[in-house]
């Protein structure tokens, strides 16, 4: 809910930059005021690298930021446990048939193994959770009557037990195979026939699988009216999306190295079942992650995992960096631009995120201050209408101009990095108040409710930036036995008398043994 009427999100409506048009344009659901995203998930075979984090990130922000408008929202991302071969092509083996074959696990496992983890850690970065976490396994009925609908439509072909999307008949249609990347079918085509060897079933070397037929190497298999088999890669969101939030939905986003081929098949599917359906009518893609200015690979050994960021045991960092910091880093920039993770980066990163958090821990005693007898008795010396002076309406003018500044960003394509900056103009000036409270006297106690309120909300509900602890309770416990063996050692009696007290107050006993100070839980 928005918190008073001049913040820019009312003044400027939300615009959305999409990669179908190429344009931005005002955000305008198909059934206000529910809203349907769909954000392409992980295929779970391996731990995700941190360029897998930005997406679940910016539209973990997109979803509250509608929540926050007032829209109901159904937010739906996908697990990839089957049907994603090696290369992303037609051949080769399933990813998670080989990671179970190579540790001897069943391919659920593994599966289950790094969804686990995967969900994990975007729990830690701040992600509120999908409203549906549908996975490609269970939706094997709802991809084969797909599939069926496409072949009796005419853009579909069975050969030797596997079922391809046939690219040439649906652009001969006139429904534009390529138009989500700007790619023109002959150029393709010229640049892709020595691609077809070895792919003999095909009729044209754009053509794509919607089924196939499982071979000995294939652990994971279903029966089908073509073959035991499983479905292809780019069937199983066109089938889940349309499951959950129908033929043609608000908003679908992925990472940029998806919009060609997997999105671009998304769309020709669903449109071959339910012409003249886009699958969703705003598409919106995410940048690439690079790492010291050069492209994340194994190869380059600059690869780095979300849990190596965690416990900085890559060697490309220097250290750790918390869920909050890397959360942090990520939106500083425009989801539509490149992040280049380097140390510095990181480190700037932490201490933005920090003065943030200074900022949250203002915010109670700042409103306290205004509401102070001192502050009201000077704002009532000039009383005009509605008991405001003049100094306290220009005051409050420029306060809530501050605050409206924070939206302009987040309405131009969620602009995060824009709406930081605002949000640090804004921290700047109740910082300000808070070092000199005779200046709370130029503003209204309401407009100042109202900037704490906003900064909050922007913060912690909208950004998704929580507080995280800077040590455990073992670690302060420890801190505080040394104080305690410090005490002893220069005998300062009173103080090992304090410390033993206030231990004892959180259930904590301190003992002294042969073998040094320890603690233990009071029985008591």
């Amino acid at each position: 809910m928005l918190l008073f009427d001049t913040f820019a999100a009312m003044q400027h409506p939300l615009s959305l930059y999409n990669t179908l048009t190429r344009r931005k344009a005002p955000f305008e659901p198909l059934h206000a005021p529910f809203v349907g995203v769909y954000l392409c998930g992980p295929t779970v075979y391996s731990e995700a690298h941190v360029g897998n984090a930005r997406g679940p990130v910016v539209f973990d922000v997109l979803t509250r930021y509608l929540r926050y408008l007032g829209y109901t929202v159904r937010y739906v991302r996908n697990i990839t446990d089957v049907g994603h071969l090696e290369g992303d092509a037609d051949e080769g083996e399933d990813k998670i048939s080989k990671r179970a074959k190579a540790q001897k696990l069943e391919p659920m496992q593994v599966a289950e193994q790094f969804a686990n983890l995967y969900q994990g850690h975007m729990e830690a970065l701040g992600c509120l959770p999908p409203d549906i976490t549908p996975r490609a396994s269970g939706h094997i009925i709802e991809q084969i009557e797909m599939i069926q609908q496409i072949i009796s439509n005419g853009f579909g072909y069975e050969a030797n037990g596997s079922v391809y999307f046939d690219v040439p008949a649906y652009n001969a249609a006139g429904r534009g195979y390529g138009k989500l990347s700007n790619r023109v079918v002959e150029e393709l085509l010229a640049g892709s026939r020595d691609n077809l060897a070895g792919q003999d079933e095909k009729r044209s070397p754009l053509d794509f699988a919607l089924w196939k037929k499982a071979d000995e190497r294939h652990l994971m298999r279903w029966n089908s009216p073509w073959s035991d088999g499983f479905p292809g890669w780019h069937l199983e969101c066109s089938a889940m999306s349309r499951k959950y939030l129908g033929a043609e939905f608000d908003i679908h986003g992925g990472g940029l190295d998806l919009m060609f081929p997997h999105h671009e098949c998304e769309i020709a599917q669903s449109q071959a079942c339910d012409h003249p359906t886009n699958e969703a009518q705003v598409w919106m893609h995410n940048n690439m992650i690079t790492v010291n200015g050069a492209k994340m690979s194994k190869s380059l050994g600059n690869f780095i995992t979300i849990s190596q960021l965690f416990d900085g045991t890559n060697t490309t960092l220097a250290q750790a960096y918390s869920p909050m910091t890397a959360r942090f880093f990520l939106l500083q920039a425009h989801y539509r631009s490149t992040v280049d993770i380097t140390d510095e980066g990181l480190q700037a990163a932490r201490k933005g995120y920090r003065k943030l958090m200074n900022g949250l821990r203002l915010l109670d005693k700042l409103r306290e201050a205004s509401l102070s007898s001192e502050v009201i008795k000077a704002r009532t010396v000039a009383p005009v209408a509605e008991g405001k002076t003049p100094d306290t309406m220009a005051g409050d003018d420029e306060l809530r101009k501050l605050v409206a500044d924070c939206f302009v960003g987040l309405n131009d394509d969620l602009n995060t990095a824009r709406a930081i900056a605002s949000l640090f103009n804004l921290l700047r000036k109740l910082n300000g108040f808070y070092a000199n409270p005779a200046t709370l006297a130029t503003v209204s106690a309401a407009a100042v409710q109202e900037a704490t309120e906003a900064y909050r909300a922007l913060v912690q509900d909208v950004l998704g930036l929580v507080d995280e602890p800077r040590a455990s309770a073992e670690d302060l416990l420890s801190l505080t036995l040394e104080f305690y063996q410090e005490a002893k050692a220069t005998k300062a009696y009173d103080k090992v008398d304090q410390i033993r007290a206030a231990l004892k107050a959180q259930g904590i006993v301190v003992k002294d043994t042969k073998a040094g100070i320890d603690w233990a839980y009071s029985e008591e």
